[in-house]
């Protein structure tokens, strides 16, 4: 029992809504660096991808020799490597043929032989050859090189030299050669964060955001912006010092629904906002929360989920940060999207709500006022898939947390307890002393209120559950769960003292003391023979 007692005694104060907050942005940092439904972090350049076959013709049509010189396989390797080796003496076309069919072996679809290219040491000459006069080299050289950049041998690109090139070119007169070096740009910047912060460092944002004013073409605007969008990912972060240029471009992409660069834009701003007050403040003061929430209703899942990301950061700052969604109208939008076919959006809709409800007791009440929606929530903390049931576990327990008594109220009377006593058998310990938080402040109100919190607990298999977790390794939830049973469920201090045992020597009795049997003897004289009572001994 001493050891029970010391436990019991060093019980901590529960988790504040605060805390509640500040762990749910470990929480979604945590998640983030999982798998999760992203931007394209590389891309290869495929052979139709700038219309290979009419290049070709063109080419071709001028030189009847190459006609039959299409197709390029590792075994034209040495052959091409004699011209690069001999630049000087072969003609501009002669030289063009080689760098193409460096490219398009480098394009076929599967295992490209981009290691027996290095091997034979081409990419200095690649690089090398970005700096020709001639814009149709330097697009096959640049083509080259960002499928390079694609695979697991990105940096070598930069280690040859690229960087310097690449920029200069996002200024070339061929929107073709611009938009071909922004894309290599932005393989080279979603391999690493050091290398992304080479690429800002080389000077690539300036000539980015000018593609970005004046594109030459839907299909470079796209390129550009998801390069961009390289340049703001990963962590650790960019300084916003650096990257926060971009934010306004984005933000006219967003706002004016431009369909090329949409969702890289969104995937964009979500990495930007993606961190402290700071950050998500510099991204809200563009405007550009209302188009977001607008784009909570697109019917491409592509569009809604970066959208609803960005939507979730702005919501994990601070209380105007969260007001400012909330006065957008994100609440409006958010019961169709728990219904969305799409896991990633159901449980992304779950973990804005639960920043939501740790928000203070007027952004509580958006949620609590709509029965509907709280309901839908709680449904999902029963029945959904573990990771969008979990980020609704939050939901429910931020409210029960950080809410007030009416709030507590209505969470109950939707079901509330039901739920949140179908997960305290997960395995999951976070959670688990989240929702003992949460119910430990039921019970309390309910105590508080005159209601019988406490029966719906026990009807629910609550208390069970609870007292198994006596048992639980993690010592926090055991206090937790030890708390709750000795504050709601414990026993009665006054017992009737007849009918505890009392104890002798190494033996226990049962009814009467000693003392107690001889005063009532003597006072009831007339009264019929009355069976002593026995002691029994328990060996």
């Amino acid at each position: 029992m001493t050891g029970l007692t010391n436990r019991i005694g060093s019980y901590k104060k529960g988790i504040d809504s605060d805390q509640c907050r500040r762990n749910r942005n470990d929480t979604r940092l945590q998640i983030r660096k999982n798998k999760r439904e992203e931007g394209i972090q590389k891309r290869r350049v495929t052979a139709s991808a700038f219309g290979d076959a009419a290049s070709d013709d063109k080419l071709t049509s001028s030189n009847p020799s190459l006609q039959q010189r299409k197709i390029y396989d590792v075994s034209d390797i040495p052959r091409l490597c004699a011209v690069l080796n001999n630049t000087t003496a072969v003609t501009d076309e002669v030289l063009l043929e080689a760098v193409t069919g460096f490219r398009k072996i480098l394009s076929v679809e599967k295992n490209p032989p981009v290691k027996e290219i290095i091997d034979a040491n081409v990419l200095s000459k690649m690089v090398q050859l970005l700096g020709h006069s001639d814009v149709k080299i330097q697009f096959e050289a640049s083509w080259a090189l960002t499928n390079v950049a694609s695979t697991e041998y990105t940096r070598l690109v930069v280690e040859n030299g690229a960087l310097p090139y690449l920029v200069r070119l996002l200024m070339s007169h061929s929107p073709d050669v611009r938009e071909q070096s922004a894309w290599c740009l932005g393989n080279i910047a979603g391999d690493a964060t050091d290398l992304r912060d080479l690429v800002l460092g080389a000077g690539a944002m300036q000539p980015i955001l000018a593609n970005i004013e004046n594109p030459a073409s839907d299909s470079l605007l796209g390129n550009v912006v998801w390069a961009l969008s390289n340049f703001c990912r990963g962590k650790p972060q960019p300084s916003l010092d650096l990257v926060q240029p971009a934010i306004y471009h984005l933000e006219r992409i967003v706002t004016s629904k431009i369909k090329s660069a949409l969702i890289d834009a969104c995937w964009a701003l979500s990495y930007l906002s993606d961190g402290d007050d700071d950050r998500i403040q510099a991204v809200m003061d563009t405007g550009v929360t209302k188009a977001l929430v607008e784009l909570l209703c697109h019917e491409n899942a592509s569009i809604v989920t970066p959208a609803l990301r960005t939507l979730g950061n702005f919501v994990s700052g601070n209380t105007e940060q969260t007001q400012a969604v909330i006065d957008a109208g994100v609440l409006d939008c958010v019961m169709e999207l728990l219904a969305h076919n799409k896991r990633n959006i159901r449980k992304e809709t779950c973990w804005l709500l639960s920043n939501i409800a740790a928000g203070d007791h007027s952004q509580i009440t958006g949620i609590t006022r709509n029965p509907r929606l709280l309901r839908a929530v709680l449904n999902h903390v029963n029945n959904s898939e573990w990771e969008v049931r979990k980020e609704a576990t939050w939901v429910a327990s931020n409210i029960a947390t950080g809410g007030n008594d009416m709030h507590v109220h209505s969470l109950v009377e939707l079901g509330g307890i039901d739920a949140l006593c179908s997960v305290i058998d997960v395995a999951d310990p976070k959670i688990l002393l989240v929702v003992l938080e949460a119910i430990d402040n039921i019970l309390r109100v309910g105590q508080k209120c005159g209601r019988d919190y406490v029966g719906f607990v026990d009807e629910c298999d609550g208390l069970d559950k609870i007292e198994n977790l006596q048992e639980h390794v993690n010592n926090d939830i055991y206090e937790k769960a030890v708390h709750i049973i000795e504050t709601y469920y414990g026993v009665d201090e006054e017992e009737d003292e007849n009918l505890a045992p009392t104890i002798h020597g190494d033996t226990f009795s049962f009814g009467l003391t000693s003392a107690q049997k001889t005063l009532d003897m003597e006072s009831e004289d007339a009264a019929p023979h009355q069976q002593n009572f026995q002691t029994f001994n328990f060996m």
